[in-house]
């Protein structure tokens, strides 16, 4: 058996959730969250790591934390809306003139459909 990696130990909180269809009472560390709370994750890997709770907020505003955590981003199980969304804001000429410039189009056949579906793979992963 392996020893944990060595680093900042996770600290841990008491946390209670009371779940019911439509409605859960969420209280971490005796503090009630559950009026701020949409949606929560609760994932375990029995083996290796202390339970990690990902709770999705209503709004971030307002919001103070203060202290170490693991973070952890959740998405849709359907990402589809968030990639209708990121298409929606892609200007069609900026699209063509960057995959038209970028080193790696060639000129065979659908080369240029490539190059545009490159060139928003790199947009999505942050690549400019």
């Amino acid at each position: 058996m392996s020893s944990p990696p060595e680093g900042p130990r996770p600290s841990m909180h008491n946390v209670v959730i009371d779940a019911q269809p439509g409605h859960a009472n969420i209280s971490i560390d005796d503090a009630e969250v559950g009026n701020y709370v949409v949606g929560y994750q609760l994932e375990h890997d029995v083996a290796s790591a202390l339970p990690m709770l990902i709770l999705h907020v209503r709004s971030p505003a307002g919001a103070i934390f203060d202290g170490l955590a693991r973070v952890a981003v959740a998405v849709p199980e359907n990402p589809g809306e968030a990639i209708a969304q990121f298409l929606r804001a892609i200007d069609p000429a900026q699209l063509e003139n960057a995959a038209l410039n970028r080193e790696d189009l060639g000129g065979e056949q659908y080369d240029l459909t490539r190059s545009m579906l490159d060139q928003l793979a790199d947009w999505a992963l942050g690549r400019l």
